[in-house]
């Protein structure tokens, strides 16, 4: 295994392979493994010079974590992208370089199976399980870390030395902390995850076919879209309002409604229109669904709409689902990104908030996404993986992004007032309350660990973990008590 350095032709596309081009960072070379025990080799040599070590599956997190000016050593997954059944656990296995859509498309091809997970097809699932890993199918099927069986880690000691360690689910496991650290825990915390098997809880036996949830028959998506000109206030109260509403009726695992996923986007006036867009697996009751989603939503603010229903095999829209949302420019992104979670709507004061920075006469763009959650994701106790939020009926993002340098100030500026002045209440974060939950981990957000912008006494690692912390502090302590892997958010070891 080589060191590939500035001076080697793959270097500048290694170096720049991330989502989020904010952050910039030149490692002093970049290693390509093809097996754990090279993973370890290249851990063991930047401990033993003492260099600072970051692992990088797909590229996507949001802040610069891996991207970091800091990082001396970058370790990419990408050669490690094999995924098979392994009978002997039986269990999917997963290396940690292979992405969500070629996951998808072999679990499909070879067994007609899903692992429900996030949106984009080209997120690696190194980084993307590690935070609990919610998508599309989410409210039908839960998070991909609820089907996390056994993970494969290269950690180090406390004495210095490398080593891999396989930790399982199993409540004879020795090392079954370590195993629940990693249903929630967010990437860069214990080492490198090499590997990842995955299978149903509660399936027994080796039969491929039955480990894994049936992937759908079908895809029916809907895109809907106002005209902003045609909004006011009073109109985008009752459509935020409506959607909030819908979203706390449909929670629940037992609601008819549990096969549909919407995404309501709030887009700036800039943009010149608002949206919605969702999918449903309710084959041929799909349209009967979306129509009473619209009915409860969309109808009462008796506003013309656009309307484009499509239905699509799965592994399509799998490998390439509402590709506007991700093209053109996905990959050639500065953007950011400011999460939380609600337990209940907003309210007609934090809706007033939302029109203001929305329709403000400011050179910006971006928006206010608001998810549906909850459904299976909510069936499962707060403290039985570190995915602490249960209970929840949004996940919601005040975002920005900017193409030319001169608009990072003013979008920074924008979009952080924003999200304070939307929680004004609890000091500008959504402390864990009756109405918010925190924030998701895989949406990091490094703000909410800075006093200037998080006055509410929480301090971040609550916000993510809620009362997971004090646990993930023991698995820190035992694993990587000279906290190799780190980042601007990772999780302190327990003093």
């Amino acid at each position: 295994m080589e060191k590939i350095t500035p001076t080697d032709i793959r270097y500048t596309d290694l170096a720049e392979k991330r989502f989020n081009k904010r952050f910039i960072g030149k490692p002093d070379y970049i290693y390509l493994p093809t097996t754990t025990a090279e993973v370890a080799a290249a851990v063991q040599e930047a401990v033993t010079h003492q260099k600072r070590v970051v692992v990088r599956s797909g590229g996507y997190c949001l802040e610069g974590f891996v991207a970091d000016p800091a990082v001396e050593v970058l370790i990419d997954m990408s050669l490690m992208r094999n995924v098979e059944y392994d009978a002997g656990k039986a269990a999917f296995v997963a290396e940690a370089g292979a992405t969500l859509g070629e996951i998808n498309r072999k679990l499909f091809l070879n067994w007609g199976a899903v692992l429900p997970s996030g949106e984009h097809p080209n997120i690696g699932v190194g980084g993307h399980v590690l935070g609990g890993a919610f998508g599309f199918l989410c409210r039908e099927y839960g998070l991909a870390a609820d089907y996390l069986y056994a993970l494969e880690l290269v950690a180090v000691d406390a004495s210095g030395k490398a080593h891999a360690v396989i930790a399982t689910r199993e409540e004879n496991d020795p090392h079954r902390e370590l195993w629940w650290a990693h249903t929630g825990c967010g990437g860069g915390n214990y080492g490198i995850v090499t590997r990842y098997w995955f299978r149903a809880p509660g399936v027994d036996g080796s039969d491929p076919y039955t480990t894994m949830p049936k992937a759908p028959a079908s895809i029916t998506t809907f895109r809907i879209g106002w005209d902003w000109k045609d909004i006011n206030e009073a109109a985008f109260h009752r459509l935020a309002k409506n959607f909030g509403a819908w979203s706390l009726e449909h929670s629940r695992p037992d609601s008819p409604f549990i096969q549909l996923f919407s995404l309501l986007f709030l887009n700036h006036r800039n943009i010149g229109k608002l949206e919605m867009k969702g999918l449903t697996t309710a084959g041929e009751n799909a349209i009967q669904q979306i129509d009473a989603h619209l009915a409860a939503v969309a109808e009462p603010l008796g506003l013309p709409y656009t309307r484009q229903i499509e239905q699509t095999p799965w592994l399509r829209f799998a490998l390439n689902p509402f590709p506007e949302l991700f093209q053109p420019g996905f990959d050639n992104a500065t953007a950011k990104v400011k999460d939380a979670f609600l337990r209940k709507p907003f309210s007609d004061s934090q809706i007033s908030t939302a029109y203001k920075y929305l329709s403000m006469d400011k050179p910006v763009f971006g928006g206010l996404g608001m998810a549906t959650y909850g459904g299976k994701v909510n069936t499962i106790a707060p403290g039985a993986t570190a995915s602490a939020q249960r209970d929840s009926i949004l996940d919601i993002a005040c975002n920005t992004g900017w193409g030319d340098p001169s608009g990072e100030a003013p979008s920074l500026e924008w979009v952080r007032h924003f999200y304070r002045e939307l929680f004004a209440a609890t000091g500008g974060v959504p402390v864990p309350n009756e109405q918010t939950a925190g924030s998701m981990i895989n949406h990091p957000d490094t703000d909410l660990a800075d006093p200037a912008w998080n006055k509410s006494g929480v301090p971040w690692s609550t916000l993510y973990y809620n009362d997971n912390y004090p646990r993930l502090q023991q698995v820190k302590r035992k694993w990587d008590l000279l906290n190799i892997f780190h980042h601007a958010l990772s999780i302190q070891a327990a003093e």
